[in-house]
């Protein structure tokens, strides 16, 4: 094997291994990782080889080391992966009207269930997360943020975990046309309206009017 491919190996299983000592320890985003010389010691590495591969971590957004207090886990929300792949396909015609009729198909399915099963804590986190985003839009801000946890609510609700986890990289990808669509005048407030029809009509327990909220909202959201 030549000296690239055993770098290259022991680069892999370096991550690997970091992966599962994150998964062993229970760690979270916020949680602080081993130091770089535990991680040698424990894998048995140089300390280089655990640099560099920290190092790859933290370009991605996956960690971020802090002078002096050490490297910590970051939230997925922050990978850099995502916005990197994401800035590549939606540069192609197809794939982007493809994640825009994804996300259709996901998210009416989202509020379909979200109208049987949301209870009223998922009332509440939607009705404060709408309240967030209007104090952000009288500060001047874009509420962006808050239009990504006002669906993510609807989702959760839906108590599919296996809808949700499919929903998040395909809203993730599409983040960049998200915040383009709320940056057109009179968008925000507009937004804001239709999140509240949304949360009125899955509080009512109607389906049919939730949906075509719903619809209403996405079409009004593409650019």
């Amino acid at each position: 094997m030549t000296d690239a491919k055993q770098q290259h190996k022991v680069y892999e299983e370096i991550l690997m291994e970091i992966n599962r000592i994150i998964k062993e320890e229970g760690l979270k985003p916020g949680d602080r990782l081993p130091s770089e010389r535990e991680l040698s010691e424990r894998l048995q590495v140089g300390r280089s080889s655990v640099r560099e591969a920290l190092r790859s971590l933290e370009l991605l957004g996956l960690i971020t080391t802090r002078r002096g207090e050490g490297t910590f886990l970051q939230h997925y929300r922050q990978n850099q992966l995502i916005n990197i792949i994401g800035s590549y396909i939606l540069k192609d015609f197809k794939t982007r009207r493809d994640l825009v009729e994804m996300r259709k198909l996901l998210e009416i399915d989202a509020v379909r269930l979200a109208c049987e099963r949301a209870g009223e804590r998922h009332f509440a986190e939607m009705e404060k997360i709408i309240n967030q985003a209007e104090q952000k839009m009288k500060e001047g801000g874009i509420a962006a943020e808050e239009d990504y946890l006002f669906h993510r609510a609807i989702c959760r609700s839906s108590r599919n975990s296996v809808l949700h986890r499919i929903w998040v990289p395909v809203v993730e990808y599409s983040k960049s046309t998200r915040e383009e669509s709320l940056s057109r005048a009179g968008r925000p407030e507009i937004a804001i309206m239709e999140h509240r029809d949304i949360l009125n009509a899955i509080r009512e327990r109607n389906e049919a009017k939730a949906v075509s909220n719903m619809l209403r909202h996405l079409e009004n959201s593409i650019l």
